[in-house]
């Protein structure tokens, strides 16, 4: 397989692996199993790497705030926005092309949402624009056409009406560095070579957002139920990576992105390019004429998407590609393909001949 779906998920480092398995197999000081809420020596050592863990992923966020570890981004965005409503009541506004985890949690709460423009920015809003009390939700980087969102001037506006600012930082997080400004922060692990399974919801201090989940005092009275140290050690590893390997890592997928423009000639990009305005890892595009759907299965030899993962196989349109004017017709012949750390010149040459290849199959080179 060559794997072009990044923004889907990521490949699993080898230190994160090797960061998780002692408390898998119960090899950490013997008793790597051992329950982090427990009082004894293991359970204290337990206890130990889940705070190591959380420092690493704190790393990589603004100061000034507190990390606590969900199963997930998706959980981490419910709960900032079904329990910040509680005490934000004001109502719920996003932009019309947040991931489905935001849109629907927003739908249900009775919200509304901000367009964007042709290349998939959000305009900075009018402060009548946003609610008075109320909650923001923006996604710092898109999931489907990687455009990157002025999340630290849309918070500033969100607090001159009193409302606290929710950012889906899952694509930018250790990858680009995160704004100040937000006051609930949305990450998860596996878009950055950790383990699925678990994220977090970063709070900033002062912002009293209540429990999620009752049942015990895990994760600082905020979120009942054990906690696993593998899944914390996994991304607490894959945080400390990224933090090292942020600046190559960006230089890497840059060069990619080129390679890919000069190799993918007469397909048209969806969404903004401009520096800064876009991460270089995501490329969605489109060919007039061609049929995306067929083209996954000419070139099943290729890992890459029509769009969200979590959206696959629904048969629905991007909801994002119409969002910023596409037709149907010019959104169902879009594909999205994702790189990073660890795809080669050599392997992306690779998959793009066959996309090509398969586009040839339709008629087009």
């Amino acid at each position: 397989m060559i794997y072009l779906d990044y923004q889907a998920t990521t490949p699993l480092a080898p230190e994160v692996r090797e960061a998780m398995l002692p408390w898998l197999v119960g090899e950490a000081e013997g008793d790597g199993f051992a329950n982090p809420a427990s009082p004894y020596r293991a359970g204290r050592a337990a206890s130990v790497a889940v705070e190591m863990a959380r420092d690493a992923v704190a790393a990589l966020l603004p100061p000034g705030g507190r990390v606590f570890f969900t199963s997930g981004a998706t959980e981490a965005i419910n709960w900032a926005l079904f329990c910040g409503a509680r005490v934000k009541p004001g109502g719920v506004v996003g932009s019309a092309i947040e991931h489905a985890a935001g849109l629907q949690c927003i739908e249900a709460l009775g919200g509304s949402l901000l367009p964007v423009g042709a290349y998939g920015l959000l305009p900075v809003p009018a402060a009548d624009a946003l609610p008075e009390g109320g909650i923001v939700a923006t996604m710092l980087v898109n999931n489907e056409i990687g455009t990157i969102q002025p999340v630290a001037a849309i918070a500033e506006v969100a607090h001159a009406r009193g409302s606290w600012m929710l950012c889906d930082a899952v694509q930018g997080f250790g990858r680009i560095v995160i704004p100040e400004g937000p006051d609930l922060i949305a990450v998860t692990a596996h878009k950055i070579h950790g383990p699925k399974g678990i994220g977090a919801l970063w709070v900033r201090d002062g912002v009293a957002l209540p429990p999620f989940m009752r049942g015990g005092a895990q994760e600082q009275g905020m979120r009942a139920g054990t906690v696993s140290p593998a899944l914390c050690a996994g991304f607490g590893a894959a945080a400390r990576l990224a933090a090292e390997r942020m600046d190559a890592d960006a230089a890497h997928v840059a060069r990619l992105w080129d390679i890919a423009l000069d190799e993918l000639q007469g397909w048209e990009i969806n969404g903004a390019t401009g520096e800064g305005q876009r991460w270089r890892g995501n490329l969605n595009i489109r060919r007039d004429g061609v049929n995306a759907t067929r083209l996954l299965s000419d070139a099943r030899q290729v890992a890459f998407s029509l769009g969200s993962a979590c959206g696959s196989g629904s048969g629905r349109v991007s909801h994002v590609l119409r969002a910023i004017g596409l037709s149907e017709a010019d959104a169902r012949s879009s594909i999205r393909l994702g790189w990073g750390r660890y795809t080669s010149e050599e392997t992306l040459r690779a998959g793009l001949g066959a996309i090509k290849a398969a586009a040839a199959l339709q008629g087009h080179i």
